[in-house]
């Protein structure tokens, strides 16, 4: 199989766009891109995990080649051929190296959107060391141009490091949950290092020290790291506000916190045992809490191990094994595709960059009051299936983005999942329609956005408190959600603090 030349600066956008920080200090929102070094901007722009603009636009697919554990999670329980439960550690296909080269080479060639190609389990890639680089081996010759990262739980991670950086990977997650043996002994039960099972404290203890000396190993190399950490109440939340605190100082790029998925149905300890997940607002408050210099990342969708497609998508099931192996595949013209698409995209982030950076004429006065405040922040759900514009209905969306909108700007804050409303079956097995069930997700909002909406869910939205939208489909998100708080500005809407039009 002959594939094209490549060279890795073909999707770049221009050099010396910005101002240099470094990887420590900035994040990766719309607004603080523009304060990255060219260098470290080259490396974000099309990851969708690294990059919340970038996760509009770009596709990922998991391999899932890693089947073992080095230590076993309170939160976490691997399936193998599970097709029904999005979260981590679940599979419908474990796959050999070579199965995994020749399924993220079909995918790319049918999603050119597709930018990554991460291994995350379901075990622990780099206790699975010698499948996982294999097939980084295999796509580092056979498709170049797809970025290749890791997501590890850190406790062989020093060991790796200098293998990780041969392989010419820019991109690692270590999840890091704590920072305290004691806060530890609370979630992990064992771990097995050194060919011994280690429990309790001591092993808390070993974990804690090999992620810290990984982190800094990988920094140290100038691989970009994210830390994720699961946010557990009552065992580790006040306590992830120190293990930011540590990242962020030895130069982690990206903090995600994500919430605790706990539910009994799912067989682990914690769901087990009634610990129960956080609500959004805490899980808000502890982002908000720990955000600062280093950005948090809130567009994470918490993907099994083997999704394929956008963030908030999963196309798995269209590129199982046999599917693979009957599809016939015009590598090179799969790989212009892609590259013609990162262009577009790329040049589509400088034209909003020079937008953003347009000089502004200003009148000079010798006495400028204080400025003062004008309106209140305001939550808002938004429908779409990607390419950052609202273009999905309001029933056909399984999640909702939740953006907040205020006089600085509009910024997302997480997303919120849900069943599809116009499935046919409007009931969830609890009793609870899907429609009530949706109302329910969206709790704190006062407006939601979509391409269309039916009659009946309007209503129920509006006696809700939810005022649904529907002017603004196929607009830039961003730009829609603006309007719309603008709207609500002019017209008194902002006036009346949320508590009081709650109790209204």
């Amino acid at each position: 199989m002959d594939f094209p030349a490549f060279d890795k600066t073909v999707s770049s956008v221009p050099q010396n766009m910005g101002g240099a920080c470094s990887a420590g200090s900035c994040g990766s929102s719309a607004s603080q891109m523009n304060q990255l070094s060219d260098e470290i901007r080259l490396k974000v722009q099309d990851h969708p995990c690294y990059s919340e603009e970038a996760h509009h636009h770009f596709a990922r697919m998991h391999a899932a080649v890693a089947p073992a554990c080095n230590i076993q999670c309170n939160y976490c329980n691997r399936k193998y051929d599970c097709s029904n439960e999005s979260r981590p550690g679940v599979v419908s296909e474990l796959l050999t190296p070579e199965q995994a080269v020749k399924k993220t080479l079909a995918v790319a060639a049918a999603i050119p959107q597709m930018s990554v190609l991460g291994i995350a389990g379901p075990g622990d890639p780099l206790a699975n060391a010698e499948r996982t680089f294999a097939t980084f081996r295999g796509l580092a010759e056979k498709a170049p141009d797809i970025k290749l990262c890791v997501s590890t739980n850190g406790l062989s991670l020093p060991e790796h490091v200098d293998e990780l950086a041969r392989h010419n990977i820019e991109h690692v997650t270590i999840t890091i949950n704590c920072v305290d043996p004691d806060v530890g002994a609370k979630i992990y039960p064992w771990i097995f290092w050194k060919n011994r099972r280690i429990r309790g404290r001591a092993a808390a203890a070993i974990l804690i020290e090999q992620q810290q000396k990984g982190l800094e190993m990988l920094v140290a190399r100038g691989i970009l790291v994210k830390v994720n950490s699961v946010l557990i109440p009552g065992v580790n939340d006040q306590h992830l506000k120190e293990v930011s605190r540590i990242v962020k100082a030895k130069g982690a790029f990206l903090h995600n916190v994500m919430p605790l998925i706990a539910e009994a149905e799912h067989g682990t300890f914690y769901g087990l045992m009634g610990q129960r997940s956080p609500t959004p607002d805490e899980l808000k408050n502890l982002q908000d809490a720990c955000e600062g210099d280093m950005n948090m990342m809130r567009h994470c969708r918490q993907c099994r191990a083997d999704a394929v497609g956008l963030l908030g998508e999963d196309r798995g099931a269209e590129f199982t094994l046999d599917k693979v192996d009957a599809m016939e595949i015009d590598h090179e013209a799969a790989l212009a595709r892609r590259l013609a698409l990162r262009a577009n995209v790329a040049a589509e982030f400088e034209a909003k960059r020079a937008r953003m950076h347009a000089p502004v004429t200003q009148v000079v006065t010798l006495h400028r009051p204080a400025k003062v405040v004008q309106g209140r922040p305001v939550m808002m759900a938004v429908a779409s299936k990607g390419s950052g514009v609202i273009n999905e209905h309001f029933g056909h969306a399984r999640e909702f983005l939740i953006y907040e909108a205020s006089e600085t700007g509009a910024r997302l804050i997480g997303h919120r999942k849900t069943d599809l409303y116009c499935s046919g079956d409007d009931t969830c097995g609890d009793g609870e329609s899907v429609l009530d069930r949706t109302i329910r997700a969206l709790e704190g909002c006062e407006r939601v956005l979509c391409s269309k909406i039916g009659i009946e869910p309007w209503g129920r939205l509006e006696a809700a408190g939810i005022k649904p939208d529907g002017e603004h489909g196929m607009e830039p998100i961003e730009d829609a959600v603006m309007a719309v708080w603008r709207e609500m500005l002019t017209s008194g809407k902002l006036a009346t603090p949320v508590a009081e039009r709650k109790r209204a």
